[in-house]
Parts: C-alpha cells; structure tokens; sequence
C-alpha cells in the first residue's frame, strides 16, 4: 500500500502518488481511462488537474471517466487563478467563474482538493482566505492549498486564519525534486529550496510536489553532453545536479532498482509530509513509480543524495 497524508476536511487521505493528467484529453480518452484505472490498481486515490490544461480537455476526459460511476473512487483535485493573457486572476469573480467552469467538465459538484495556481502578492491574504472558506461553505472544495506560494505567503495566510477563525491553507504544492532547478520551468513557478524546506519542516505543511522527478531528468535518457531537450538543459544541467544523477545511480545499483525510482524515493522520503505529482503514460512507467514509492531511505541517505554530506556509508 502507499503511504498517504491526512488533510484537514478529506474523508479520503491523499495518497503519496499522484496522477497527474496534463496529457489527458477527450480525443485520448481510452488511454487516460487505462491510465486512471492503472493508477488505482497501485493503491492511488488522488487525480490533479486544473482549469487550464489542455485547454480545460483534461477536465472533460476526467469527468466522462468520472460520469461512468467513478466518483466516489478517487479524490479529485483542480486549481484555479493561472495568470491568462490579461495578467493575473486571483480575483472573487474570475476564481467563482472559474471554479463552476472545472466542475461543470468534472462533471460533478465538487472537489476534494483545490488550490490557487498562482498568487498575486497585492491582493491581501485575507481577501483571498475570505473567498477560499466560502467555496468549503458552499460545499464546492473540502480543502485548498497554494501551487507556487512564498512560504512567507503561506504563513501570513495562515496567521490571518487563525485570528479570524477561517479554515487555513492545508498544502503548498511547489516544485521539489532531487535534482535542484535553476530557474523556474514556468514563469511564476517556485522550486523549493532549504530554507523553504526548514518552513515545511517547522510547519509540517505537507507538500504536493509536481514535476517530483525533474521532468525526466533521471530517466537514463539524458547525458551531459546530450543538449536535445532544450528545457532540461535550461533548468537542470549543472555539475551538481549531474553529481546528484551520479549518485541517485550509485544508490539505485546498490538497491537493485532504477534511477529515478531513487529520484521518486527522495521526494517521498523527506523529513515533512510530501507526496509526489507522477505522469506516467504506460503501465510500466506506473509499475516504477510505484516501486519507487515504496522505497524507504535513511536520513543519512537522503543528504547524501542531495549533496549534504560528502560520503555515503553503507
């Protein structure tokens, strides 16, 4: 079984995979449905989706799974507030809009899991903690978290919360992965770095990690002097993320398992709850996940990974 994380208002813990549905779209419709169905055969419970992807397609194909008497099988988890070509929509009206747009291709009249895609920093917490309780009041979310939020953010939110008697951000769903980003994937995104990671730890806010196995990174596909992926090398080619591949691979032929099963491992094996947004496209890419999911490492371990001490001892 896979671990999973208990949130405030779910009756349903969130499993420590997640699946991710980017990809998914009415017209690949078979392939998601096998995809979903894969993924609960390996103990998950959780799909994350999100108003914007695919054009709103990867909500559609989601609800037709879900209209064919799957809902009660799965939580499901959308976001709301991705900037559009007008800038920011963190705002009551377009987050409202917005909402009864993904439950209406959901087809359905609620989600378990939402969260704000991004913040927009001169709107006051408060305003937004207001507006967030009211879709829980109105039976549309169980819960919400922030996707690519400041830690300070998130604690002023939560601070606000608890002055004022409001449900507070139960997650943060930031980039984190073993190899370490340079820059952000995507404009406005937010990778994880120590001294977000002593928040987490301190605050035991659990994360919800995408891109938890750096886009590929650790898959055996790429090599330093492999320049093809133009958004890896932007992002992750450095001497220290490839010593990071260099030593997740040590790690994996002392285990007997693959590289990035020791990548996933990492993401799962933190000091603070976490758990992992995956995108497999077959079933063999879900088996891995799941057998890295499963992997247990030391403390000692994990800083090895990550660079924190120099010597691993066996």
């Amino acid at each position: 079984m896979l671990k999973s994380i208990q949130l405030e208002g779910l009756a349903s813990p969130v499993s420590s995979l997640i699946m991710g549905s980017d990809y998914f779209t009415p017209e690949n419709q078979e392939t998601a449905t096998q995809m979903i169905e894969n993924y609960l055969r390996i103990g998950g419970n959780t799909i994350d989706t999100a108003y914007i992807y695919s054009g709103g397609l990867s909500e559609q194909a989601i609800g037709n799974w879900l209209d064919a008497g799957n809902r009660d099988r799965v939580n499901i988890w959308t976001k709301g507030g991705h900037p559009n070509e007008h800038g920011h929509t963190i705002n009551q009206a377009e987050l409202q809009e917005q909402l009864k747009i993904s439950l209406d291709r959901l087809k359905t009249d609620h989600v378990e899991l939402y969260a704000l895609h991004r913040d927009d920093p001169t709107v006051p917490v408060g305003q937004i903690l207001e507006w967030l309780n009211q879709f829980v009041e109105d039976g549309h979310i169980s819960t919400f978290g922030g996707s690519n939020w400041e830690t300070s953010r998130l604690e002023e939110a939560n601070e606000y919360a608890a002055t004022h008697g409001l449900r507070a951000f139960s997650f943060s769903s930031p980039n984190l992965s073993l190899a370490k980003a340079k820059e952000a994937y995507w404009p406005g995104c937010i990778s994880l770095n120590p001294s977000a990671i002593q928040w987490h730890q301190q605050s035991n806010i659990p994360v919800l990690s995408w891109s938890s196995q750096a886009r590929g990174f650790f898959t055996g596909r790429f090599d330093r002097n492999d320049f093809s992926n133009e958004d890896l090398v932007r992002v992750f080619y450095n001497d220290k993320n490839w010593q990071r591949f260099d030593r997740a691979t040590e790690l994996a032929n002392e285990k007997g398992v693959s590289t990035i099963e020791i990548a996933l491992a990492y993401v799962l094996n933190q000091s603070f709850p976490t758990a992992a947004i995956i995108g497999p496209q077959n079933n063999e890419e879900m088996l891995s996940c799941a057998h890295g999911a499963k992997l247990q490492l030391t403390t000692e371990e994990v800083n090895w990974l990550n660079l924190d001490v120099a010597v691993h001892s066996r």
